[in-house]
């Protein structure tokens, strides 16, 4: 997460993001969270069956497919990492 978190209302639809992901200058992953297998109302109805859920609670909902144990890849100290959520601008991280 980023240094600022993006409130809900200033999201249109959190069901039809772009969402990108660079690692190391290489673009690994180009999607849309349109993708996920359950959509984000899906996963806060089944959260919020099961645990209370508070006003300032963040849900992380995952990553698309591309990387990771998918790819037998995994980020090592040094990697650096830009991911783009559109609307809501970049995220760049550097492993140390």
């Amino acid at each position: 997460m980023g240094p600022y978190l993006t409130p809900a209302e200033f999201v249109p639809s959190p069901e039809r993001l772009g969402i990108k992901l660079w690692l190391n200058g290489v673009l690994r992953q180009d999607s849309n969270t349109s993708n996920h297998l359950y959509s984000v109302a899906e996963q806060i109805s089944y959260l919020s069956h099961r645990v209370d859920l508070n006003p300032g609670d963040v849900l992380l909902t995952g990553t698309p497919a591309g990387v990771g144990a998918e790819v037998g890849e995994f980020l090592k100290k040094g990697d650096e990492m830009r991911v783009w959520i559109e609307g809501l601008g970049d995220l760049d991280t550097r492993l140390v």
